[in-house]
């Protein structure tokens, strides 16, 4: 029977290698999302990641491959391109037909849930490893991560304030919505020695004046990007119902690098000591 594409001759190859070495540790790998990719290199396998995602930005080295999408939306196609042996990515984020396609050519796709908390966190660290097929080399790492984390954490139990704090997450005035209980930035905020200031709902919300000044935060939070995008610290503190709250008038305006307060991964320590510097 004819082959008629590269596809069927890939996957054959494919196929054929994983009968021979079993188990064996991919050689090309995507990773989709910032945690994923920070992961799989500090396991030491940042030369077989081929292409990534927007979000992955860590290590600095990342930002210089090919990216498989402008605004997180993959397909097959563009995936299969890179002629990877494994792509690992976030729960829920690839849709169903993509993966279909994935595996029907011979490549392994791996979907990782990930929850936002230390013990999440470390959680995380062993299932890429996994992935991986290096787990005690994940064990290790989960198990030093640790280690770091609880140092940060004793540092936040040595202060005594707890400032109330508002994440808002813009990307100028046209789109902004602020955290809520369950979400990564609730969850790091609590982390860091703070309280979320948003207790009446879930994940996130469009933002509203009035909500902001009922909930009336010690400090307002944004991402460096969005901070950028409302026209600096000036920008935030002009907007209506800022100037009510004590963040305002105090003007306790701040701002985080975004990757690493969400990822919830190897660098959870430093994104606790950098929001509780940020917030205190």
């Amino acid at each position: 029977m004819e082959i008629r594409s590269w596809r069927w001759i890939y996957a054959f190859c494919l196929l054929f290698f994983y009968a021979l070495a079993g188990t064996a540790q991919p050689k090309r790998i995507i990773t989709l999302g910032g945690a994923i990719t920070e992961t799989v290199a500090a396991m030491g396998f940042e030369k077989q990641i081929v292409a990534v995602d927007v979000t992955s930005e860590f290590p600095a080295s990342i930002t210089k491959l090919p990216k498989v999408s402008k605004n997180r939306s993959v397909s097959a196609e563009g995936l299969m391109a890179y002629r990877p042996d494994l792509v690992i990515a976030p729960e829920g984020d690839v849709p169903y037909g993509v993966i279909q396609s994935l595996k029907g050519s011979g490549i392994r796709f791996v979907a990782l849930k990930q929850e936002y908390s230390v013990k999440g966190a470390l959680a995380f660290i062993r299932a890429v490893g996994a992935a991986l097929g290096v787990k005690a080399r994940a064990e290790k790492l989960a198990l030093d991560t640790e280690q770091r984390v609880n140092r940060a954490l004793q540092t936040v139990k040595a202060s005594t304030q707890r400032p109330k704090v508002l994440f808002i997450y813009a990307r100028g005035t046209g789109t902004m919505t602020v955290a809520g209980k369950g979400s990564s930035m609730a969850a790091i905020i609590e982390l860091a020695g703070g309280r979320n200031a948003i207790q009446e709902f879930n994940q996130y919300k469009t933002y509203s004046t009035e909500a902001l000044v009922y909930a009336n935060p010690d400090a307002l939070l944004l991402f460096d990007f969005g901070m950028e995008s409302l026209g600096g610290k000036n920008g935030v503190l002009g907007m209506p119902g800022v100037a009510f709250t004590t963040a305002g008038k105090n003007k306790n305006i701040v701002s985080v690098d975004g990757p690493l307060m969400i990822n919830f991964a190897t660098r959870l320590d430093q994104a606790i000591l950098a929001l509780h510097r940020a917030i205190n």
